[in-house]
């Protein structure tokens, strides 16, 4: 089973890196950007297991050391 965690900034949090992509972008005359927000994303191999469970084990994954729950959020996604 594949899986993925992707992790970003709430919106509420400033993030500098998101801007200087933004600003590149500009730079670079790339048309329609109105704003940049960057995060992670892991790709993550699972043995076979049902849905539910796969699910409950990523999100302690998540929260346990991939998220920091203060400034950011995260989508699991079962692939």
């Amino acid at each position: 089973m594949k899986a993925r965690i992707t992790v970003t900034l709430k919106p509420s949090v400033l993030d500098p890196q998101g801007k200087a992509i933004e600003g590149a972008l500009h730079a670079l005359e790339v048309p329609g950007i109105k704003g940049v927000r960057q995060g992670k994303v892991f790709d993550i191999d699972m043995d076979d297991m049902a849905p539910d469970a796969a699910t409950s084990a990523l999100k302690a994954a998540a929260e346990k050391l991939l998220a920091n729950l203060i400034v950011e959020t995260y989508r699991i996604e079962l692939v």
